[in-house]
């Protein structure tokens, strides 16, 4: 039979009984007794390696202070563009005290020190995953100390990898506290099940956030255009957004030198206006530093200074993406940058507005642009855009990157994922998520019209990720940090206090646009859960479905099949054992390539893996018939390599696992001389290894096959109706309208062969 090289194919049957015993291992449930009866060993994915070698390098002062510079450009354009509506948001019936100027104000200060400053800044960035931050850096954290993972996938040897070592040095010596919290979380399902939920839940709204400050900061700059009202500012705003998509597909790499001074730029201008207009109007708004403001706004206005907070807590829109961004910098970088240079000058804007609005309390609906002085309206404008389509820019980019991260650990249909930058590997572009996108922009702009509706829908999906983000830090300080339970006590207690505040009062404008997050949110998570819910059934159908070990040994014995030349790799997910797809294939193709091996894609939770550290190599006995196993492992934030790049790295380090184990030079001689389009190979006299390094090598020249394992899923027939529902329609319309795996792994059609069967669970 040819090999399949100059065509793809496929072979698909149904196939869920499983009636040929003899090949194939059918276990009970108990999925533990799974796990442990089948691993790759840890000595054959080892690679010496010097632990100080890899130690990450204390960045220099130098670097530092750029990467702070840098980072104005990239994380700070949301919650510096805010001082555009926060007034206007917040006094939506106009003011009708002028002390409610400093109520507000002084709530303002307050919530920017309370939450971006000491809650992200000083204590939340060290809740990092080796650098990287956001809610699955935090889930991501907490799985690999715990394990609390709903697709069981563990292997002992992941612990041997370099970014494991600060947890396990955690694990010597465990507090009571801190190992019995970790075993309930282990042994409680309910416990996984909340914590993921939890874990997209903070992804769909920062998700919702990439469709709300595009439109709500595009809005509110296109509304200092004068002469221009209603239906005009949205026209051209809609404009603005399309463009905006449209440049995506550029990356922000050949754009983001200009971000950084673009912002600064900013920062200086509100700053100085700031300055000017607390000078010029009204410096004794300087009170509003003294919370007494805050207690007798509250006194005076009950209820209406209740629902107020919805456009106050607008003010720290975008605090959110210190954390996500944070692997593009470094903590002290961002702790300089914020300090330093946006606190200082967002306050100035908002002290300086305030001082204007106690002399015209009647411009509070376009405070920002009325309070700018006439001789530099114009440049303030054009800076003003700019910055709103920076920030807009910062979230679609964080919004790309956090979906590449979801469809790395399971949870979000696969879909193609292009690296715009060679030079950081976070700057990615995934074109269906740009187009949904700008669709889900446009109809928000053109449905709600004002900043006012669409800042309604704004605080939610905002209060909403530092409600996760507060919960899972709270965690991770009682399991991993092992803090006094007194200083957890008091974080959690003021932080998820003061939330929880602000997000009742955005809830009460639920039916005046805060249901917009909610419904995108409840949208995500039922694709991410049913997608996720599917893989996992999936995996664990696999699982109780592997093949016996001694199937290949079968093989061997089998004269009927036919042996190839060339590598076959036959792809997939399962990384405990041998998949039940590879029985079927032989039935149906009794050929195999002359180097067979079974490679499994695996995702880490860690940020990143070291590229030695990658392949963990085993091979499947008898060792003449030449299959081997291979779990390739990546971190959320690692980019999958190019074809022919990922080819030779894991034919190298197959190599060098041969050479590792030093191979009988006899048995690859014997197992040559049997195949035809082998049999010019010339007998080597030296070492056995070398002779297995001249095999590999032939057998590259002959080419590289991919046999990709394409499971159609399907519901028992006595499932329940919902159950149906799920798998049969739900996950199935996801997975034909999304890409298929050889798609997402850029597998040359010539060479590849789609094996394909039913699993029914």
């Amino acid at each position: 039979m040819a090999p399949p090289a100059t065509a793809s194919a496929s072979v698909y049957q149904r196939e869920s009984g499983f009636s040929d015993k003899p090949q194939l291992q059918r276990t009970g449930s108990n999925i533990k007794d799974l796990l442990h009866m089948d691993s790759l060993h840890v000595e054959a994915g080892n690679v010496s390696i010097d632990p100080s070698h890899h130690a990450a390098a204390p960045a220099s002062w130098q670097r530092t202070m750029h990467l702070a510079f840098q980072s104005i450009g990239v994380i700070y354009g949301d919650i510096g563009t805010s001082p555009l509506y926060v007034y206007s948001s917040t006094f939506t019936e106009g003011i009708k005290n002028k002390d409610d100027i400093l109520g507000v104000l002084s709530l303002i200060i307050y919530t920017i020190i309370l939450i971006p400053i000491i809650k992200y800044v000083f204590i939340v960035l060290w809740a990092n995953d080796h650098g990287d931050g956001g809610t699955f850096a935090l889930y991501s954290k907490i799985c690999r100390y715990a394990r609390v993972s709903l697709i069981p996938n563990h292997q002992p040897e992941d612990r041997n990898l370099s970014n494991y070592e600060e947890l396990e040095g955690t694990q010597s010596s465990p507090l009571g506290r801190s190992k019995f919290i970790k075993n309930k979380l282990e042994s409680s399902t309910f416990a996984k099940i909340i914590l993921f939920l939890g874990a997209i839940l903070g992804t769909s709204m920062v998700i919702g956030d990439g469709v709300l400050t595009p439109s709500i900061s595009v809005l509110s700059a296109v509304g200092g255009i004068k002469g221009l009202h209603g239906d005009s500012i949205v026209y051209i705003s809609v404009a603005i957004l399309v463009v905006l998509f449209s440049a995506q597909r550029f990356g922000t790499d050949k754009v983001g030198y200009t971000f950084a001074p673009a912002i600064s730029l900013w920062f200086l201008f509100i700053a100085g206006i700031g300055f000017y207009n607390l000078i010029t109007y009204d410096v004794s708004v300087l009170r509003a530093f003294n919370p007494r403001y805050i207690v007798d706004y509250f006194r005076r206005n009950g209820k209406t200074g209740w629902v107020s907070l919805g456009g106050v807590v607008l003010c720290i829109t975008g605090t959110e993406a210190m954390f996500a961004d944070l692997g593009h910098f470094n903590v002290r970088a961002i702790q300089i940058s914020f300090t330093t240079m946006v606190f200082p000058a967002i306050s100035l804007a908002y002290i300086g507005q305030g001082a204007y609005l106690t002399r015209f309390p009647e411009n509070v609906r376009n405070t920002f642009y009325a309070s700018i002085p006439k001789p530099i309206y114009w440049p303030m404008f054009v800076v003003a855009v700019s910055a709103a389509i920076i920030a807009s820019q910062a979230m679609i980019s964080g919004t790309f990157a956090i979906i590449s991260q979801s469809l790395s650990l399971g949870c979000f249909p696969r879909v193609k994922v292009i690296h715009t930058s060679a030079k950081y590997e976070g700057q990615v572009y995934i074109p269906e998520i740009n187009y949904l996108l700008m669709v889900a922009c446009v109809v928000v702009t053109l449905a709600f019209k004002t900043t006012t509706s669409i800042g309604n829908a704004y605080g939610i999906a905002v209060v909403a990720v530092m409600l996760i983000t507060t919960s899972m830090a709270t965690l991770i300080m009682l399991v991993i940090w092992k803090t006094s339970i007194w200083l957890i006590a008091l974080f959690f207690g003021v932080f998820i206090s003061v939330e929880l505040i602000y997000f009742s009062s955005v809830l009460f404008k639920f039916t005046q646009g805060g249901y917009l997050p909610l419904a995108f949110a409840a949208v995500l998570m039922t694709v991410m859960g049913i997608w996720h819910y599917v893989h996992k059934q999936r995996y664990l159908y696999e699982l109780r479905h592997k093949v016996a070990s001694d199937y290949v040994k079968h093989l061997a014995s089998d004269a009927s099949i036919n042996r190839l030349p060339g590598i076959g790799l036959l792809y997939a997910e399962l990384v405990q054992g041998i998949p039940p797809i590879f029985p079927h294939f032989v039935r149906n193709v009794p050929s195999l390539h002359s180097l067979i091996i079974f490679v499994s894609i695996k995702s880490i939770p860690i940020s990143r893996v070291l590229p030695e550290e990658r392949f963990l190599f085993r091979q499947v006995e008898p060792k003449e018939y030449r299959v081997f196993r291979c779990v390739v492992r990546y971190g959320y934030n690692d980019v999958i390599k190019e074809t022919h790049e990922f080819e030779s790295q894991l034919l190298e380090n197959l190599k060098a696992f041969i050479q590792r184990e030093n191979y009988n030079n006899l048995m690859i001689e014997s197992a040559v001389a049997e195949e035809e389009s082998l049999e010019q190979l010339p007998v080597v006299e030296c070492e056995g290894r070398l002779s297995w390094m001249q095999f590999v090598d032939r057998a590259m020249v002959e080419g590289v096959f991919y046999l990709i394992g394409e499971a159609e899923v399907v519901a028992r027939r006595d499932s329940n109706l919902l159950r149906k529902f799920v798998i049969n329609m739900a996950y199935s319309f996801l997975r034909k309208n999304f890409r298929q795996a050889e798609e997402t792994l850029a597998i040359p059609r010539d060479r590849m062969l789609r094996v394909g069967m039913t699993y029914e669970i």
